[in-house]
């Protein structure tokens, strides 16, 4: 069994957004998957991106705004958002609450690195 709890994750945090690593390449023997636990500050912005793993981001809390590719949708708890394969994608919380998600990708991949080498910044 693997377990790891917020407080023991590794985490990251940008202006306005804080993602906790439960899940990432190389924390498993198989690397299917990889998952954070994402707070997103009223304001703040998620700077485009992209990545091979297809992912997902199941929100939790707040309200935002996500973009795919060219679409935009309105998010709120409850609302699950796919990210296809290399797909730009970023996230903006348009809410006076914090916006809370948690995102999966498949296969997994090196979230620490992806941050600490500036392609997820801002």
């Amino acid at each position: 069994m693997f377990k790891k709890g917020l407080s023991e994750s590794p985490k990251r945090i940008r202006q306005g957004l804080v993602s906790h690593i439960l899940l990432q390449s190389g924390d498993t023997s198989t690397d299917n998957l990889a998952i954070a636990w994402v707070m997103v500050e009223p304001g703040a912005v998620q700077q485009p991106h992209h990545h091979v793993p297809e992912q997902a981001y199941v929100v939790i809390g707040g309200q935002g705004r996500i973009k795919v590719g060219s679409d935009i949708a309105d998010v709120k708890a409850g609302d699950l958002v796919y990210v296809p394969s290399n797909a730009e994608h970023a996230v903006e919380n348009v809410g006076t609450e914090k916006l809370i998600y948690v995102s999966v990708a498949v296969p997994a991949l090196d979230i620490e690195a992806m941050y600490d080498t500036g392609q997820l910044k801002r």
